[in-house]
C-alpha cells in the first residue's frame, strides 16, 4: 500500500502496527522513531523496521505517518514534524481522545498535508516495544474521525487510511470527534477511572491489609487490577484531554451509584435485581457482537 510508512512512538500500538505491516508486506519500508534511545535500540533488536534517530531521514519519502505517542504529546510531535513532512503525506494518530487533539493540531497543518485522525480500540495492560504483536487489531474497531475537509485529495487520503486499518484486520467506523469522545468516555475512560480508584481504595482501607487484598482477590477485584495495570502516562493524558465528556459521564454514574446506595440502605431488592439483570444483558450483547468470548477469564 505504501512505499514508506513512518511510525513515531514504538510502544504497544506502534510496535503492533509494525509487526502487522511487516507480516502482510503493506509497505516497502517500515520506518520507526522513538524519543527514547533505549526503545529505539530495542526496536532494532526486535527487527521491527528501519529505526531512525531524527525526523529528517525518518519522514523523507513517507506517504503515511502515524503518531503513536501518548495523547498528551501528539500535538507537540505534530508541530515538530510538520516542516519535515513530504507534500501529499497522510498524517494520522492513535490517540484515545480526538476532539482536543484535532483542536490543537488543525492550526499547525499545511495545505499539502492531510491529517486524518484515528483511534484503534485495541490494547492490553502492557506497554513498550516488546508488548506489540501482529494480531492486536484483528476483529477490533478502529475509529476514523475525519476533519471537515471536502477536497478530493483529503477524501482520497481518508479512504486510504480506512483501507490501511482494514488491512491490519480491524473493522472501521467513521464518526465525528465529539461523539467519539463521549462513546469512549462511557466504554473505556470511566471504566479505567473506576478501576484505578477501587484498587487504590482497597489498598487504603486500614483494617484490611494489603497482603489480604492480594491473597484473597476474587475474580472481580482481580479483573480490576488488570485494567489498573495500564500505563499511567497514557491515562493521565486521556483523563485531562477528555475532561468534559468524562465529567459528564462521571456525574451520571455518581447519580446511579447513589440510587444503588439508597436501595441497599432501604432493602430495595427489586431495584438491585433489575440493575443486575440489565447489566447481565449488556454482557450477552458484548459477546454476541464478537468483542469477547463466553468463557471464564481466569488464567486467560
Amino acid at each position: 500500500m505504501f512505499e514508506k510508512l513512518a511510525i513515531i512512538g514504538i510502544g504497544l500500538i506502534g510496535s503492533s502496527i509494525a509487526h502487522k505491516v511487516n507480516a502482510e508486506k503493506l509497505s516497502k519500508e517500515t520506518a520507526l522513531y522513538d524519543a527514547s534511545e533505549t526503545v529505539r535500540a530495542r526496536a532494532k533488536e526486535l527487527g521491527l523496521g528501519v529505526v531512525y534517530d531524527n525526523y529528517t531521514h525518518l519522514l523523507h519519502g513517507a506517504e503515511l505517518v502515524i503518531i503513536c505517542t501518548p495523547s498528551g504529546v501528539i500535538a507537540n510531535v505534530a508541530q515538530e514534524i510538520m516542516p519535515y513532512l513530504d507534500s501529499g503525506a497522510i498524517l494520522s494518530d492513535v490517540g484515545s481522545v480526538k476532539g482536543e487533539i484535532i483542536k490543537n493540531i488543525t492550526p499547525l497543518l499545511r495545505d499539502d498535508v492531510y491529517f486524518v485522525p484515528g483511534h484503534p480500540l485495541a490494547g492490553t495492560e502492557f506497554s513498550g516495544p516488546d508488548a506489540g504483536f501482529a494480531s492486536l487489531f484483528e476483529n477490533r474497531w478502529s475509529i476514523i474521525c475525519p476533519l471537515d475537509d471536502e477536497r478530493a485529495e483529503y477524501n482520497a487520503a481518508q479512504e486510504k487510511l480506512v483501507n490501511f486499518w482494514k488491512a491490519l484486520g480491524a473493522n472501521v467506523e467513521v464518526m465525528n470527534a465529539q461523539r467519539h469522545d463521549m462513546v469512549l468516555a462511557v466504554t473505556s475512560h470511566i471504566p479505567h477511572l473506576i478501576a484505578f480508584t477501587i484498587v487504590t481504595t482497597a489498598e487504603d482501607i486500614e483494617h484490611v491489609t494489603e497482603s489480604e487484598v492480594v491473597q484473597y482477590s476474587a475474580s472481580g477485584f482481580r479483573d480490576f487490577t488488570r485494567i489498573a495495570a495500564s500505563d499511567p502516562t497514557m491515562w493521565r493524558d486521556v483523563f485531562l484531554l477528555n475532561k468534559d465528556a468524562i465529567l459528564e459521564v462521571l456525574s451520571r454514574f455518581s447519580e446511579d451509584l447513589t440510587a444503588l446506595k439508597r436501595a441497599i440502605r432501604w432493602d430495595d431488592g427489586q431495584l438491585l435485581f433489575d440493575t443486575i439483570t440489565r447489566a447481565r444483558r449488556m454482557r450477552k450483547e458484548v459477546i454476541d457482537a464478537g468483542q469477547d468470548i463466553n468463557k471464564p477469564n481466569f488464567g486467560r
